[in-house]
């Protein structure tokens, strides 16, 4: 089995970014000439995935201007999240609502995404399918992370994720997920933390350790520092 369809998560706002996200959406935001959505768009591409939801919502506009300019040789499709932002869980639901598919693969833009996860990634892929899992996060031990004020979210033991022992681990902003996972909640603005706080109580929500050293884009003053690497 291999996934078809990544999904991108575009819709938000990027406050802690303010004032350079009033005008320009945190996704495109360039590092080394280099926007974050490129970068997402690039691994996935070499992932060999030839099909991409993106969900808009803040300076939505941006997005379509951005892909027309780009002209990607992938099948890249804008699903925006209407008249209300929907956050994280509702966006997913709202994008993959009318796919045939059952399994998607989930990226945040925050992330500095590069072709250094493409292993790691296709060995979570594997290890969703061949345990007959309905999700799996990509997490990585805080030591690793640029941004040494992120806190941990999570324990891992034996791919099994929990929150009962030292929060270690910072979820990355890479899942597979299955479609099932959204048939009880309706279409509104809720946050993916529902669905995995419901897993984590059925002792359910699985992760894979990523080795590779964490850049995410916080906030203003992370940006910063990134831009400067």
């Amino acid at each position: 089995m291999r996934i078809k369809t990544a999904l991108i998560l575009c819709a938000g706002f990027g406050k802690r970014l303010n004032p350079i996200t009033l005008n320009t959406p945190k996704p495109l935001l360039e590092i080394q000439d280099v926007s974050m959505l490129d970068r997402c768009i690039n691994l996935i591409e070499k992932l060999g995935i030839q099909k991409i939801l993106i969900n808009t919502f803040y300076l939505k506009d941006q997005f379509s201007q951005f892909l027309q300019n780009k002209n990607f040789n992938l099948d890249i499709k804008i699903i925006e999240d209407g008249e209300h932002i929907l956050d994280t869980g509702g966006g997913i639901h709202n994008m993959i609502k009318d796919s045939r598919e059952n399994d998607f693969l989930i990226f945040n833009p925050d992330t500095v995404w590069t072709n250094n996860y493409k292993e790691e990634i296709l060995k979570m892929e594997e290890m969703y399918f061949s345990k007959k899992l309905e999700n799996i996060l990509l997490l990585t031990n805080k030591k690793l992370s640029f941004d040494k004020k992120l806190k941990g979210d999570f324990s891992l033991k034996n791919n099994l994720i929990n929150k009962e022992l030292e929060k270690d681990f910072i979820y990355i902003g890479c899942q597979i997920i299955n479609k099932k996972l959204f048939i009880k909640e309706k279409i509104e603005n809720y946050s993916i933390l529902k669905i995995w706080n419901n897993l984590l109580n059925q002792k359910k929500l699985f992760g894979y350790e990523s080795q590779n050293d964490f850049y995410h884009l916080t906030d203003l003053d992370v940006f910063k520092k990134l831009k400067d690497l």
